[in-house]
């Protein structure tokens, strides 16, 4: 089997544990190597070097960033992805049940099925996991920065940094329209687009979705008081969002929004440019992943 490894070398604390792992390659991967990114983007035109070299899996090494830019490279052809998470958050690993250690990731993604998930797309940017256009992505620019300035990642950093822009943040008034001419108006604190069901760090606030069902889950927390903001936060981490009272879940295919001024957005956790209109949409069953054979039986897919 052709494997190719793709490692951002940057990619949190555990990015040279990871290397020495991968460096092992494993038995059933016989023609194996890995590829060390440069800067931001590289994953991408790697992913596309392995697809054009007949590559049967390419594995991305690192955070959720990484992860996307190397789903970028394999859409729209029959090589699939392989996650080995390295990162802070690992979001779309946790969806996909594979082993957050390095070791028994490679062990579980060598007997690991290939199966094809669901691709949203936010004005025009892939996502697997998750996008977002609220509070979130406004974590998730200053969880950037932070990392370019040379600031520690991680789980606590970001906890500071959500303390911190939790303060400041002042949720926009925006409008949603959904297929067949829905509307609402609203004040979403959390305005978050779901293909999986959960952030990275284990928050679950999409649960019981399903990676290749054609469906997108817009995910709303309205905006309230920020003592009553925090005091929910909890219940993210719990598995029990779906009780909170500001709480709602929309299921489409598509989506825009608008607001009156420019909104913060992500997508698997990387800050894109602000918009004042966002149009998501999904590609049903758009992307080959590897999934290791107890995840592959779970409720996460069809």
């Amino acid at each position: 089997m052709k494997v190719r490894a793709i490692l951002n070398p940057r990619a949190g604390v555990a990015a040279q544990a990871t290397q020495a792992h991968l460096a092992q390659g494993r038995p059933g991967w016989s023609d194996f190597a890995v590829w060390l990114t440069r800067a931001p983007g590289h994953a991408v035109e790697l992913a596309r070097q392995a697809v054009a070299d007949g590559a049967d899996a390419v594995l991305a090494a690192g955070g959720d960033g990484t992860v996307n830019e190397v789903a970028r490279g394999l859409l729209g052809s029959h090589v699939a992805l392989g996650v080995v998470p390295a990162g802070s958050g690992n979001g779309l690993a946790r969806a996909l049940g594979v082993p957050l250690q390095t070791a028994p990731a490679l062990a579980a993604l060598e007997g690991a099925s290939p199966r094809a998930i669901d691709v949203g797309f936010l004005n025009g940017r892939p996502f697997l996991n998750v996008a977002g256009a609220g509070f979130d992505a406004a974590v998730g620019r200053a969880f950037h920065e932070r990392g370019v300035q040379g600031g520690r990642r991680g789980l606590f950093g970001y906890v500071h940094l959500s303390l911190r822009e939790l303060r400041a943040y002042r949720a926009p008034q925006v409008s949603l329209e959904l297929p067949g001419g829905v509307r609402h108006d609203m004040r979403p604190f959390v305005l978050t687009f779901a293909n999986g069901p959960q952030y990275g760090s284990g928050a679950v606030i999409n649960p019981g979705a399903r990676l290749d069902d054609g469906i997108l889950e817009v995910v709303l927390y309205e905006d309230g008081s920020r003592l009553a903001t925090l005091a929910a936060a909890p219940l993210l981490f719990l598995g029990g969002a779906e009780r909170l009272a500001r709480y709602r879940r929309l299921a489409a295919s598509q989506v825009t929004v608008t607001a009156a001024t420019p909104l913060p957005l992500h997508v698997d956790g990387d800050p894109i440019p602000p918009a004042e209109r966002v149009r998501v949409e999904l590609r049903p069953r758009g992307l080959f992943v590897l999934v290791p054979a107890a995840a592959a039986r779970s409720a996460l897919f069809c």
